[in-house]
């Protein structure tokens, strides 16, 4: 990223020359002046600013999985046996979307040798083959991160001065880059001072800006920024930089199908495959199961460590209750995980039309054909179908003797079976409709659940 900065010393000058001057010994200027004004080359607020403007070299994680350096464009890898030239950073993405392709699989990745690579002070060096690339990796700090400061910008044009320990100016650079301003900081002898001309301002990765008028109000401003923002410098190429708001927007454009559902490294997927999402305003989201039940249910989102979430809790569903992390958003799909065993993957499905459950689509459905009643595992105490017709009920056994008769009525989404006074005597009472796909039906009393299936043989 890019930081910015200036400081002033001529104040300083003014009040503390002839008492620094009084003073000074071999080196004793680093006890006598004040940093409030001018700051030595190897002060904490230098560093600070050495940390500002040095190299981003996470970007190009996906290839070098190294932080503190980055590949200088043009250069060629090998993904998964495709040959992919990289002439600027949007070719990255080619790669990450080749490596997504084969989800579940490790990809394969060979680079071209020779590469040149920037480091973090800007120096560059050539490098002949993966051990020497590898061996400079391991020079970064653990987890691929690195030690400068991304979250926080400079604005250029940034003026600073150098003096001597008898403060006297030896010059002046206008730097207009981070490449200039660490150059800059390369060159200061350990006995020189520097001042910046203020004020100096810096955009945040939030993209709002600050102006500060001091060396102290510079360290303070750059020491709130440093953790403020996720500066992706791990090796995982998914984790991209999501906002809160561009997930809100996205849940919402369009329902969304569920493709995959694993919990505890168990693939729920196909019991949940026809289930549609559908997330609304206000922190309703809606689960369709496909047959004409939908289950209503609350969302939210948050930012926890740099990573968007999605907060989702059913009382009817729990395996789509959890915090999920955000893993992937790409070209009408999200990928959200939790923890090593769980993970969603959602897919854009904005041609989805419900299937209305209404009186007439249920009295219709039990007009056709007799009906097998099971139970969730599709076992029953005995095999028996059922005839609808007519408002009635007949309930027949395999040979087609009658074991018992009765009526139905219906209210809304509301099934009333009454008169049985046999077989399915246990069975009279309200059974509320909580699925009507054309070749079966779901209803449930309480808790309890039954099936009825089409039988049209």
């Amino acid at each position: 990223m890019k930081k910015y900065f200036k400081f002033s010393l001529f104040a300083f000058l003014l009040g503390t020359a002839l008492t620094f001057i009084a003073c000074q010994k071999e080196e004793p200027f680093q006890e006598d002046f004040d940093e409030e004004q001018t700051l030595t080359a190897t002060s904490a607020t230098v560093n600070l600013m050495k940390r500002t403007v040095a190299n981003d070299g996470s970007y190009d994680n996906i290839i070098d999985g190294a932080s503190c350096f980055d590949i200088r464009f043009p250069y060629t890898v090998e993904v998964n046996g495709l040959e992919v030239k990289i002439n600027e950073m949007e070719d990255l993405e080619t790669v990450e979307k080749i490596m997504d392709a084969v989800d579940g699989v490790e990809a394969v990745m060979e680079i071209f040798f020779p590469i040149t690579i920037t480091m973090a002070d800007y120096t560059e060096l050539t490098i002949s083959g993966i051990e020497e690339l590898e061996k400079l990796a391991e020079n970064c700090v653990e987890g691929g991160s690195d030690d400068d400061i991304e979250c926080i910008d400079i604005i250029y044009p940034v003026t600073l001065f150098t003096f001597n320990t008898g403060l006297q100016q030896t010059g002046s650079v206008t730097a207009e880059s981070d490449l200039q301003m660490r150059r800059f900081f390369a060159g200061l002898g350990e006995n020189e001072l520097v001042s910046f001309d203020f004020p100096l301002s810096f955009e945040l990765y939030d993209d709002t800006k600050v102006t500060v008028n001091t060396n102290a109000e510079l360290a303070a401003a750059i020491e709130r920024a440093k953790e403020a923002c996720d500066e992706d410098d791990d090796n995982d190429h998914n984790d991209d930089d999501f906002t809160e708001e561009r997930l809100d927007n996205l849940l919402m454009e369009c329902p969304w199908e569920v493709a995959k559902l694993e919990r505890k490294y168990y693939d729920n997927s196909d019991q949940y495959r026809e289930y549609i999402l559908l997330f609304k305003e206000e922190g309703v989201v809606l689960a369709d199961n496909g047959y004409g039940h939908t289950m209503e249910g609350h969302w939210s989102t948050e930012v926890s460590d740099f990573r968007v979430v999605l907060n989702v809790e059913f009382e009817n569903a729990p395996d789509f209750n959890e915090n999920w992390y955000v893993y992937e958003m790409d070209e009408g799909k999200i990928k959200l995980f939790s923890g090593d065993e769980d993970g969603i993957v959602l897919e854009l499905y904005c041609e989805y039309e419900p299937e209305i459950c209404t009186a007439d689509a249920i009295r219709d459905r039990l007009s056709y054909c007799r009906w097998k009643i099971t139970d969730q595992e599709g076992s029953f105490f005995e095999d028996l179908n059922i005839d609808f017709s007519n408002n009635n009920i007949h309930v027949h056994t395999t040979t087609d003797v009658v074991v018992d008769e009765g009526n139905w009525s219906l209210s809304g989404e509301t099934v009333t079976f009454a008169d049985l006074s046999m077989t399915l005597s246990n069975y009279i009472g309200d059974w509320i409709v909580i699925e009507c796909a054309l070749e079966h039906l779901k209803l449930k009393r309480g808790d309890e659940i039954i099936m009825l299936i089409r039988d049209c043989e």
